[in-house]
């Protein structure tokens, strides 16, 4: 089965890089004309990965029609060009593996929805997990979920790219794969708030805890199952992403509380934190669902800056005492 993978930032490259681990020819399309030069002429993706040495199987191009001989596509873009990129491709009824994680700003759906709408003729698979690109691309171990809502093509897939650092588990739910990814974006950003304002361990321990219920009732509101969002593609890759300044989402969050304002961290990005993107997002559809997302709402409110980071604590401390589980 020959890859093809659409997107050649840090996680593109990192997921062409697990695909050509049996040396077999993998193709990545990149926008930047200097991504591809570096990915052919010398191994190595000195935009989003420097310092990862690529295997030569790994082939580049600016042309997505170079990649019409694929029988498979990792689509690697962030959330809001999903649309318009899955709409170029030459997918021809083949399977498509979603690796952005978010909601459509313009359309609240989640990625598999948009895919199927695209691309009506392609299975659709989503790939999520605690996966850090650099770690991943340098043969570091990890475990991903591959969710598919056909478990055959699923358990293909799934041999395909499974290598002996990176083991996917195979799943048939979809939405629980999306939900986690993006969720745990947002919360991500209130994690390194907290790290930014130095409030401590004990503080992002609770956050973690009590995000991950926001992520747990939204989720089976949008027909999520809960023991997919207890692994990897909603707990795991939760406290991956809410733990370490490597988080694109936790090194925003640590700006914010650290004084700077969302906008002027934003500006300065050449790698995109989708967390900014989801969060406003995430926020009206948790309302149209009558889920109750206090957390999300506060990140939205700082991303905004529609309030301080002291009045978006004392707020969140002094909602009203209730029992723990709901």
């Amino acid at each position: 089965m020959k890859i093809g993978v659409i997107g050649a930032g840090a996680w593109g490259t990192a997921l062409a890089q697990v695909a050509a681990a049996g040396g077999e020819e993998t193709w990545i399309w990149a926008r930047e004309p200097e991504v591809v030069a570096s990915i052919n002429d010398r191994h190595e993706n000195e935009m989003f990965l420097k310092g990862i040495s690529l295997s030569p199987a790994i082939l580049a191009s600016g042309d997505l029609g170079a990649l019409a001989g694929c029988d498979a596509f990792l689509v690697v873009t962030p959330a809001q060009h999903l649309r318009s990129v899955t709409g170029q491709l030459p997918a021809g009824g083949k399977p498509l593996i979603l690796c952005a994680k978010g909601i459509e700003d313009s359309t609240g759906m989640l990625m598999h929805e948009v895919a199927t709408m695209v691309q009506p003729a392609s299975p659709i698979a989503v790939l999520s997990g605690p996966t850090f690109a650099h770690e991943v691309a340098a043969g570091l171990p990890t475990a991903v979920t591959l969710a598919a809502e056909d478990r055959s093509l699923g358990e293909r897939l799934a041999a395909r790219i499974a290598r002996p650092f990176f083991r996917p588990y195979i799943s048939t739910d979809l939405a629980g794969a999306e939900v986690g990814g993006a969720v745990k974006n947002v919360l991500a950003i209130a994690c390194g708030v907290v790290d930014g304002k130095a409030l401590g361990l004990n503080a992002r321990s609770a956050l973690i805890s009590r995000g991950f219920a926001e992520m747990t009732r939204f989720g089976l509101a949008k027909g999520a199952r809960p023991e997919t969002l207890a692994g990897l593609a909603g707990l795991g890759d939760l406290v991956l992403t809410c733990s370490s300044i490597r988080s694109r989402n936790f090194s925003l969050g640590k700006g914010i509380g650290e004084g700077s304002r969302a906008a002027d961290l934003l500006s300065d990005r050449r790698t995109v934190a989708e967390g900014a993107f989801t969060a406003p997002v995430l926020k009206r559809a948790a309302e149209a669902l009558g889920v109750d997302m206090p957390i999300v709402a506060a990140v939205c409110a700082l991303l905004a800056d529609e309030a301080r980071v002291d009045e978006v604590v004392e707020g969140l401390l002094s909602r009203p005492l209730k029992r723990e589980g709901v």
